[in-house]
């Protein structure tokens, strides 16, 4: 017989001594404590690219929302603070820091006006964000909750299907150049015009995530108890639709962004100098020689922001999924 005692290094008293059974004793198990968000940041956090992603992107928050606090920029004013002096109009980097002294405000040169297209940059790039992020909250929540209701009732989900059929067949940027032609152009016109139908294509998708969960045993159990379809839809389902979500505002930040920076282009965009009325506004600088670097920095500085909040996204969406936590 193969002699323990030598081979652990213990007493016979210590290998074999009895215990008192305990039925909620002999329940617990000995196994790592499991944090959901603590794994969540372990994962994202492990990828180094997503360091350097989330680096530029709170320098680009930084900016964008600090940066004309501190100088103090006022849209009504700086735009025309040298439109009297032509010698500062249409200026190159180099030619400006050259006539103007350096300073960070002319490192991207001057527009039409001599004004500093990194100041107007930056105001505008808080504009958009704002826009984008507002839009997202509003479409977000309205299509999360909307959706898992519609997903797991069956009489909603008949009513609704009627609706999306008719509404979101409608081409969003139709609509949205209609109301904003209608209303004033303002910022919370855009919204309005963003928001009126933009949550129907997430509901939609997160009804069809949730049809393939909503049959599951805890879910027929909760309902044989009683509970009400919407408080289902909130603690039972939507909890384990994270990682969707957050993939799904990955897409939809970049995407209203994308959608101002797209009307300002077509000159349907708000009066507010935001990225992309500075892009419209720069269009005849792209072809005139010596003066496109004001065209493509706001165009950079927009490709930029839409890549940064994308790729951000989607990696915290993958690192949502319990799956990627082993």
């Amino acid at each position: 017989m193969e002699d323990f005692s030598k081979k652990y290094n213990m007493s016979e008293a210590e290998l074999f001594a009895p215990v008192d059974h305990n039925d909620l004793e002999s329940e617990k198990i000995t196994a790592p404590r499991y944090s959901y968000w603590k794994s969540v940041f372990r994962v994202f956090f492990r990828n180094k690219v997503n360091v350097v992603v989330l680096t530029i992107l709170a320098v680009m928050i930084v900016f964008a929302y600090v940066y004309p606090s501190v100088i103090h920029y006022n849209p009504d004013v700086d735009p025309f603070i040298n439109v009297n002096n032509t010698a500062t109009f249409h200026l190159t980097p180099k030619k400006a820091i050259d006539l103007l002294g350096f300073d960070l405000k002319w490192i991207f040169g001057t527009g039409g006006t001599g004004a500093s297209t990194f100041n107007a940059i930056w105001n505008g790039s808080r504009i958009s964000i704002s826009l984008a992020l507002i839009c997202a909250a509003i479409n977000m929540s309205i299509g999360i909750i909307l959706g898992a209701i519609w997903g797991f009732s069956r009489k909603v989900d008949i009513v609704m299907n009627e609706v999306y059929n008719v509404l979101g067949n409608i081409p969003s940027t139709l609509l949205m150049s209609v109301l904003v032609m209608i209303f004033s152009p303002t910022f919370w016109t855009l919204v309005f015009a963003m928001t009126i139908l933009g949550w129907m294509g997430i509901a939609y998708y997160i009804r069809t995530r949730v049809i393939i969960i909503r049959d599951h045993e805890y879910n027929l159990a909760s309902r044989c108890l009683g509970t009400n379809i919407f408080k289902i839809a909130i603690k039972n389902i939507l909890p384990f639709m994270t990682s969707v979500i957050v993939l799904e505002i990955a897409a939809a930040i970049p995407g209203y962004i994308s959608s101002e920076v797209f009307l300002s282009y077509i000159g349907l965009g708000i009066s507010d100098l935001t990225l992309g009325r500075l892009i419209y506004e720069a269009q005849n600088a792209m072809v005139t020689p010596g003066w496109g670097w004001e065209f493509w920095t706001p165009v950079a500085v927009a490709s930029v922001i839409t890549v940064v909040l994308y790729v951000t996204g989607q990696n915290l969406g993958d690192a949502c999924d319990p799956r990627t936590h082993m």
